[in-house]
Order: structure tokens, then sequence, then C-alpha cells
């Protein structure tokens, strides 16, 4: 049974599992993890990365073929480059003078598709 007391519900039938709950806050007082993980959904949210990460998924681009693919300058694509690469989700090596960019690693990888297969389900 549940009772509406001052904006607060108060759970009078409830036993608290107070080892699952100290390993909760644990794991939510891991602020620096948390914050590093909302900095990649907030990387993640922006149209124009999501783009460069799906075109990232089906074969490694140069800074210009992406700007071409996305019809954006390359000095656009360039600074979204850095914000993915900073975050660790994007990795470049160079080719003589070209810098060829890629996912990073798997895990880049099954959070696009899982976040497009989310949207896809519904």
């Amino acid at each position: 049974m549940i009772e509406k007391t001052r904006d607060k519900l108060l759970c009078q039938s409830h036993e608290i599992n107070e080892d699952l709950l100290r390993e909760m806050k644990s794991k939510l007082d891991n602020e620096e993890e948390i914050q590093a993980l909302a900095n990649i959904f907030k990387a993640l949210s922006d149209p124009t990365r999501l783009k460069i990460i799906y075109a990232l998924s089906k074969s490694s681009f140069c800074v210009c073929d992406i700007a071409e693919l996305l019809d954006m300058s390359q000095s656009a694509i360039s600074h979204q480059l850095r914000i993915l690469r900073d975050l660790k989700l994007v990795k470049y090596k160079r080719e003589g003078k070209l810098v060829i960019y890629s996912l990073d690693d798997d895990h880049v990888l099954k959070l696009f598709e899982q976040g497009l297969d989310h949207v896809r389900h519904t």
C-alpha cells in the first residue's frame, strides 16, 4: 500500500534490501564515471555526430570524404571529429598527409546500433 504524504510516496509494506541499496549507492556515487557517460550521451545527441558515426561504422574516411558525404565544410567536420576523438569515440591514423578516421572500438558501434535498434523498434 502506498500513502502520499507531502509530495512524497511512502511504502508501508515494503522491506528495504539494504545490501542492494548500499551497492547501488556506491556505483551512483562514482561521479567521474557518471559524468564521462553523460558526456558520451551528449556527444551522441547531435545529429551531425551521429551521421559521422554511422558513416564510420561502414568504412574509414578522411575529413574531406566525410565533409562531401554530409555536404558540410571540412572545418565543421573537423570540429565534430575533435569532439568525438576527445571522448574516444573515434580514432585516427596518418597515411602520409592524409588523416583517416574510424570508430575507436566495437563499443561505439554497439552503442550506435543499440540506439538505432531501439528507435526502429518503437
